[in-house]
């Protein structure tokens, strides 16, 4: 019987390289995105595609009314879509950090408790939550993000706990730097949410405006999204997936680091890096 996975994010980067990879292994492939016209292109190149928004509730339920027509069997889910909101910590208003947990969270669960009855039902199934080194450590500037990765780890850890002896697996992966749009989709949330202006760290903004506007090339560590979708294809096919995948150096030094170090040491040395 042909496996059949739902990828979410498959507009760009990590998503689309999981679909098309995961979709020439043989696998039947869901790829959603947010955009109908992002379906349309991947639904050009042979893919199925229907549009899933995890800030959308009804998209969520509609996405999983596309299943149940397709036939209603999942054997993996991947979730992958998310997005990032830079800024200090001090800067951020209430409404931004709802605006993200919305999306790099709130739909991922919401998403996740649907597919589960179906998993249940057929005995088996992959849960595979795309997480981030920034779920390991924190970094300055990217507070917004890292608060939606940690709750995301902890979320995974506990259904991974609560889903054993039921045939299904839950997984995390965890990239670093991975090539991908995440910049330059974060831009309107920064210009809508962070008033850097009145900021007392107005000039501290100006290095990461710098950073945000402008593309400096690939980042030190940065490797493509097939780096990820490497270790996507061994937790979904591998009969004894690990519960954690670290793709890339910065990933693995940061997981070593969070183990071994002092929380002073650690700070000292995620600072400077």
């Amino acid at each position: 019987m042909q496996r059949i996975v739902l990828i979410t994010g498959c507009s760009s980067g990590i998503g689309l390289d999981a679909a098309r990879a995961m979709a020439l292994r043989g696998w039947r492939v869901f790829a959603t995105c947010r955009k109908e016209s992002d379906c349309e292109r991947l639904r050009s190149e042979g893919l199925e595609s229907f549009r899933l928004d995890y800030d959308d509730e009804a998209s969520i339920a509609t996405a999983m009314d596309e299943i149940a027509a397709r036939g209603g069997r999942l054997d993996a889910l991947f979730n992958n879509g998310a997005f990032a909101c830079p800024g200090a910590v001090e800067d951020l208003p209430r409404d931004a950090l709802r605006a993200i947990f919305e999306t790099n969270l709130f739909g991922y669960h919401d998403l996740t408790r649907r597919v589960i009855p179906l998993m249940r039902a057929q005995g088996e199934g992959r849960i595979v939550n795309c997480s981030s080194v920034l779920g390991l450590v924190g970094i300055k500037w990217r507070g917004a993000y890292v608060a939606t990765k940690f709750a995301m780890e902890g979320l995974t850890d506990v259904l991974r706990l609560e889903m054993a002896g039921t045939g299904i697996k839950v997984i995390l992966i965890e990239p670093g730097p991975i090539t991908s749009s995440i910049r330059v989709n974060a831009i309107p949330h920064f210009e809508r949410w962070i008033d850097w202006q009145n900021s007392a760290r107005k000039s501290e903004y100006e290095s990461l405006r710098s950073r945000l506007y402008n593309s400096s090339g690939p980042d030190r560590f940065e490797l493509p999204a097939s780096a990820v979708t490497a270790k996507l294809i061994h937790a979904l096919e591998s009969p004894r997936p690990k519960p954690r995948y670290y793709v890339t150096l910065p990933t693995y030094l940061s997981g070593l680091m969070r183990r071994i170090m002092p929380t002073r040491l650690l700070d000292w040395a995620v600072s400077k890096g």
